[in-house]
Parts: C-alpha cells; sequence; structure tokens
C-alpha cells in the first residue's frame, strides 16, 4: 500500500485513488456537496481553502488545501521510489 500525503500529516492510499481535480468547476462543486450531503466527503484542508479534489474508488471524495500538481507530483514521487 502506498500511501500519499495530501497535508497537514493526512495521507491517502494512492491505490484507491481515481482522479486529483480543481474545485473550480460546477460539476465539481455538486460533486462535493453530493458527498457532503450523504456523508462520504472527508475535509483534509484544516480550514483552508480548498484547492484540490480527490476522487477515491470507493466513493469518497477528499477535500486538500495542496494544488492538483502538488498532489500529483507526490503520486509520481511515490511511484518512482517502488520502482528503484
Amino acid at each position: 500500500m502506498k500511501l500519499i500525503n495530501i497535508g497537514f500529516g493526512n495521507m491517502v492510499n494512492a491505490d484507491r485513488l481515481i482522479a486529483v481535480v480543481s474545485p473550480d468547476s460546477a460539476p465539481i462543486k455538486r460533486l462535493v456537496q453530493d458527498a457532503r450531503d450523504r456523508g462520504s466527503a472527508i475535509d483534509a484542508t484544516y480550514g483552508r481553502r480548498t484547492r484540490a479534489v480527490l476522487i477515491m474508488d470507493s466513493d469518497h471524495v477528499v477535500l486538500s488545501a495542496f494544488e492538483p500538481e502538488t498532489v500529483m507530483g507526490r503520486f509520481e514521487n511515490e511511484e518512482n521510489k517502488g520502482e528503484g
């Protein structure tokens, strides 16, 4: 199991990650609101602005205060560690 740091010591399982997207578009805002309504949103922003939304294969939506590029960079670094 590979874990990705999504900020403030919070980690997600890289094997369960489907997508990392920006929260700015209306469809993503609706997706986040729907996840909050059904109780499957995980807010890992510690009160900061949401800059990335992580979509998991378990229908959970994880909110991060890091940019999507930062999260994906950490994902790629984790992938490279596993190869070496």
